[in-house]
């Protein structure tokens, strides 16, 4: 069978010592049960060890540490110098040149007044550019985060009948939202924004993006009246029963600037280095829209426009936040999922960008700046925040250096408040939808809908189900249906997890799983399981059962083939991490099951977890220390052995009275 031939490794005769024949698994020395505790939380939620710049450090040092932890801006300022003013001065104006429009354009996606994308690119940017541990991240407000809060806020207050409770709302979400980001990061719980998986994500962007795209047909043809649901038949609704108030000037308009935005984009792509084409685009529309509509006086032929912007800077709000039933409950809602999705895109962003720079981003840092400018954001009149792709894509293009290009679009922006607002009046709000479609076509990732195809099936699945619950039931179904779903895959790997029938590789000691390796031969007399993840309560009886099949599954194979019965069943516990007592009880079940039909069971390189608890036990005693080796090779050729010295009839006897030494 091309076995390796184990009988010349081991003594002729058995004796009690045999147990002193191979290397035994140790059993870990025991721990007080307080610092087992103070391990297990460091490692649970302190993996990156953040406390260990702070080891051996005087006071003084330490206060400085801390306050380079929380404010990175003292970290890397001292070392700031001109060439790097000169880089993000270039990168802050360019991003600038993007976000006022943006700006404009999602604060109106939100049913919020135009002015507060205006804010929102002002105060946040300024907080996260001394908390913020990216160089990358361009703060401002996001397309799908202002259509799930306007939504999810909608459902609960009409935005034309009580514009002021509305816009408090969106303010106390934001704050309750900023509250949410900024403690998960605290207390070290970011793992939290990992449920939302890459499937997810890409499906639920997609399908955000689509929606809309969809909502701006109300500007683009020029619509008085429109949906405030989300999802594709009633914006499709909306739109065909009222054909007879279409506009064609608006459309024409905005088709227009649509072909000139993604004009501009597939430009910069083919030439990165006039990235600041695509990038200046969206305030040349902006400009370009507003004369043509001064010009010709469009506004009184179905191009709505703008109107007056407030001028000046942020007013405080911190006294608009509503904290009265029932609509704390609504904004309590709002600002958890829309936090989580916020978080989701700017960490994503954040560790893309630092990847290509090789660098490294706290995730958990970068948490509590998102939530910090949140909250102080919602006291002058913002609302949510975090760091787009494209903003930020333009902010890497352009050279940037570090957050001082924040710094510098927050003061562009704050000119533009001060005394550049008046200029906006004639914007039409065509070129806003515009604006919103080019960005929002490049959110629609197909290619990478394809790749999960190709890899992963369930991927494609869990993509798909969040894309069509977005597109057709509304941004928050969609979001539920995308995490239920990824979460049943972690309890199906949990509760389902692998076992594999392994075989010796021929002319070697190597023992591979036989359904991947054809040439793997199985091992006559002996069946060898690996099991394939932890064993917890929710998957002891699974693995009783999927063992038990084994068995019954080999001995029905030997039976075809004729070879030696089976004699000794060896579980290879190198891939348990963990074990719990329904796990333990598991095993002494396998293991009456196994004495039962004459079978020895052996147990291969438990974990130090595994085997402190198999000890505890009692179970490593049940089946005796000789039955418990380092390796597959060593326990194979010790059943091997006994094979070969045994008579088969008398194993189970011989086995028992050496279990007995």
């Amino acid at each position: 069978m091309g076995n390796v031939d184990y009988s010349s490794s081991y003594p002729s005769s058995m004796n009690s010592d045999e147990s002193e024949q191979h290397p035994r698994v140790v059993v870990p020395p025991p721990q007080p049960f307080f610092k087992f505790l103070k391990y297990s939380m460091k490692e649970t939620f302190f993996p990156d060890d953040p406390l260990r710049r702070f080891k051996n450090q005087p006071p003084s040092k330490r206060l400085v540490l801390g306050l380079q932890y929380f404010f990175p801006i003292f970290e890397w300022g001292p070392s700031y110098t001109f060439q790097f003013l000169k880089s993000d001065l270039i990168a802050g104006i360019t991003i600038a040149s993007l976000a006022i429009p943006q700006g404009i354009s999602y604060a109106k996606l939100a049913n919020l007044p135009p002015i507060l994308g205006l804010y929102s690119s002002f105060i946040p940017p300024l907080i996260y550019a001394m908390m913020g541990s990216s160089r990358d991240l361009a703060v401002g407000t996001v397309a799908v985060g202002s259509l799930l809060l306007g939504s999810m806020l909608s459902s609960e207050v009409n935005p034309i009948q009580n514009p002021n409770l509305f816009l408090h709302l969106a303010f106390t979400s934001t704050f309750f939202a900023g509250i949410f980001q900024a403690s998960l990061g605290l207390f070290r719980l970011g793992f939290i924004v990992d449920f939302l998986s890459h499937a997810t994500i890409v499906g639920f962007m997609g399908g955000a993006a689509t929606v809309v795209c969809l909502q701006q047909l109300k500007s683009i043809l020029g619509l008085q009246h429109f949906t405030h649901s989300a999802d594709i038949i009633s914006v499709m609704r909306s739109v065909f029963s009222q054909t007879h108030q279409w506009r064609w000037e608006s459309a024409v308009l905005g088709f227009t600037f649509i072909f000139f935005l993604l004009l501009t984009r597939y430009f910069s792509k083919r030439k990165p280095k006039l990235f600041w084409v695509s990038a200046m685009a969206p305030l040349t529309s902006v400009i370009l829209g507003s004369f043509l509509v001064y010009f010709t006086h469009a506004e009184n032929h179905g191009v709505q426009v703008i109107g007056e912007l407030k001028k000046g800077l942020n007013p405080p709000s911190m006294t608009d936040l509503v904290f009265v039933s029932p609509y704390m409950g609504t904004a309590i809602k709002t600002g958890i999922v829309v936090g989580i999705i916020a978080l989701a895109e700017g960490i994503a962003v954040g560790r893309s960008f630092a990847m290509f720079k090789n660098y490294h981003i706290d995730g958990n840092k970068e948490m509590i700046a998102i939530g910090t400018m949140n909250v102080l954001g919602s006291f002058t009149s913002c609302y949510l925040t975090t760091g787009p792709f494209s903003r930020s894509a333009v902010n890497y293009n352009a050279g940037c250096k570090t957050a001082v290009s924040n710094i510098v679009m927050s003061i562009a922006v704050m000119l533009t408040l001060l005394f550049l607002t008046p200029l906006f009046h004639y914007t039409p709000l065509v070129v806003l939808a515009a604006i919103i479609v080019s960005a929002m076509l490049g959110l629609i990732d197909y290619e990478a809908a394809i790749h999960l195809w190709n890899v992963d099936k369930f991927d494609f699945f869990v993509c798909m189900s969040a894309y069509i619950g977005v597109v057709f039931a509304s941004v928050e179904i969609g979001l539920v249906i995308a995490v239920a779903l990824s979460v049943l895959r972690v309890l199906l790997f949990v509760t389902r997890p692998k076992t594999f029938v392994l075989g010796n590789i021929p002319n070697s000691g190597i023992y591979r799983n036989v359904e991947q390796y054809q040439n793997a031969n199985h091992v006559p007399g002996i069946l060898i399981l690996e099991i394939d993840a932890p064993i917890y309560f929710a998957n002891a009886n699974y693995l009783r059962e999927r063992i038990t099949r084994w068995i019954d599954d080999e001995e029905d194979r030997i039976k075809d083939t004729g070879e030696t019965s089976l004699q000794y069943l060896i579980l290879d516990m190198s891939a348990v991490g963990n074990i719990d007592t329904s796990g333990i009880s598991m095993l002494e079940e396998v293991n009456k099951i196994a004495d039962r039909r004459g079978l020895q069971l052996v147990m291969v390189n438990p974990g130090s977890e595994v085997m402190k608890k198999l000890n505890k036990s009692k179970f490593q005693e049940k089946i005796g220390e000789k039955w418990i080796y380092l390796t597959v090779e060593e326990a194979v050729g010790a059943c091997n052995f006994m094979l070969h010295t045994c008579k088969p009839n008398s194993k189970k006897d011989e086995s028992e009275g050496w279990n007995k030494v």
